[in-house]
């Protein structure tokens, strides 16, 4: 039996402004920085052992995995497809707008500009199809973003759509999935 490792990013401005970042590269707020630091101490004190860290190329993942590599010497590499979805015309606009909540409600539909739920998923998954083929062998963690932590979750979860839209990870949350 083997375990995988979700962390999400840090705080960023957009998310003080409960503006959809998605795809857009929003840099870390001076708390979301501490939120990361706090996060590699946790870690440590909670006695957590990773093998290698697994990061979103996007900078508020790629800074708060710093962070956490650094403080507990845990190596940590690039991972491209945990970017965060392309949301495409909806980037920018508010979370809770209600043109983007009722675009979410059509999975295979592409946001104008952007990417399908379903286009998401697939790259998730067979990411976490090679890392299940790991289990038992290495540890990973991922930092990655909230809409990819619903994905991960529906890969470890039966989920309703109603619970898949309505999931999400607090900044810096670790949680802990069981292969």
């Amino acid at each position: 039996m083997g375990y995988l490792y979700f962390v999400r990013h840090g705080q960023t401005v957009w998310n003080v402004e409960n503006k959809i970042c998605g795809a857009t590269d929003i840099a870390l707020t001076d708390l979301g920085h501490q939120q990361a630091a706090e996060t590699g101490k946790q870690i440590l004190k909670m006695g957590i052992s990773v093998d290698e860290i697994l990061y979103s190329p996007l900078i508020r993942a790629a800074e708060t995995a710093r962070h956490i590599s650094e403080i507990t010497g845990v190596p940590a590499r690039e991972e491209p497809r945990l970017t965060e979805q392309n949301f495409g015309k909806y980037e920018s606009t508010p979370r809770d707008g209600k043109e983007f909540q009722k675009a979410k409600e059509s999975f295979a539909c592409r946001y104008e500009g952007g990417e399908s739920m379903l286009q998401l998923a697939q790259r998730i998954y067979n990411l976490l199809d090679e890392l299940r083929a790991e289990s038992g062998k290495k540890t990973y963690l991922l930092v990655a973003h909230n809409g990819i932590a619903r994905i991960v979750q529906s890969y470890f979860y039966e989920m309703t759509n109603e619970e898949f839209a309505g999931f999400g990870v607090k900044n810096c949350e670790i949680r802990r999935y069981t292969f």
